[in-house]
């Protein structure tokens, strides 16, 4: 599947986001470099990978000789100089901006001129991101939802030196790994999806924690009320309280705006390590995890 049209990606974390992206990629047709600090970071991510891969071709949704050729674009590594080749790079690991910071100032000294440098963040401003390189109108948000092979939406976020070149080529890459694009033009702290989910999901959880409704009743109302396919409280344990948690302080960060202000019990469940399916327990018990 590999074609004249095809680049180097090279994904940075092999998380649940990570392997998505590199997923994607290796099935779009592109080789991909598959870094993370650790041996079993990577296996973790690689089997993830695999399995849905086998889920895709159990349904009929891939052949096995595409899922194997798809595999075999993967590399792993743990050095992080092997972006050098890399046409696109895509930073997915923790939401905290120190923390992208410092892979940012890593990748303007190791990735070849020309690179795009996206980010996967869900709410911290692209320009913020950008800063720490010398080299902003490469830098550009590319945000993947989980579980990223089923999510048809990818935001591609502008910061303010991005240039339209980088844009160009970040959306010609999300829509050739099977993605619809929408476009942020400003990078206000949450973009669009996540400051709107945030929001939802705040309102909610103090809903809940101050015994206004159960989680059901909550979930329940949005679902046949709105016509949601998910209510917020379990969109919540499905993306990870932690990470919504994140999100709400990055945007209240920026803002001061009251309805991003997460409710203790968000915190108070962070803290208990109740962060949602990837854990067990949330604002629901998830048995057999």
């Amino acid at each position: 599947m590999s074609s004249a049209s095809s680049k180097q990606i090279a994904v940075i974390g092999a998380g649940l986001m990570g392997a998505g992206i590199a997923q994607v990629s290796a099935q779009a047709g592109h080789p991909v470099v598959l870094r993370d600090v650790t041996e079993e970071a990577l296996r973790r991510g690689l089997d993830g990978i695999r399995a849905s891969y086998d889920k895709f071709v159990s349904k009929g949704r891939l052949t096995a000789e595409d899922a194997e050729a798809a595999l075999g674009r993967i590399t792993t590594t743990t050095d992080l100089g092997a972006v050098a080749e890399a046409d696109i790079v895509v930073e997915a690991v923790f939401e905290r901006l120190d923390v992208k910071e410092g892979v940012f100032r890593e990748l303007d000294k190791l990735a070849k001129d020309g690179a795009v440098l996206a980010s996967n963040t869900s709410a911290i401003p692209i320009t913020r991101i950008a800063a720490a390189t010398a080299r902003p109108e490469s830098v550009v948000g590319v945000h993947f939802f989980s579980p990223v092979p089923l999510m048809k939406l990818v935001e591609l976020v502008r910061g303010y030196k991005t240039s339209d070149e980088t844009l160009a080529t970040a959306r010609a890459f999300a829509e050739g790994v099977g993605k619809e694009v929408v476009v942020v033009n400003r990078d206000v702290a949450g973009f669009v999806t996540t400051r709107l989910i945030t929001a939802l999901v705040v309102e909610a959880a103090k809903l809940y924690e101050s015994g206004v409704a159960s989680a059901e009743d909550i979930d329940t109302a949005c679902r046949l009320g709105f016509g949601h396919p998910m209510g917020p409280l379990e969109t919540a344990d499905l993306t990870g309280v932690d990470i919504l948690l994140h999100a709400a302080r990055n945007i209240y960060d920026e803002t001061q705006d009251e309805k991003f202000a997460a409710p203790e019990i968000m915190a108070r469940m962070v803290t208990a390590g109740d962060l949602g399916r990837k854990s067990g327990r949330g604002f629901y018990p998830y048995p057999g995890k």
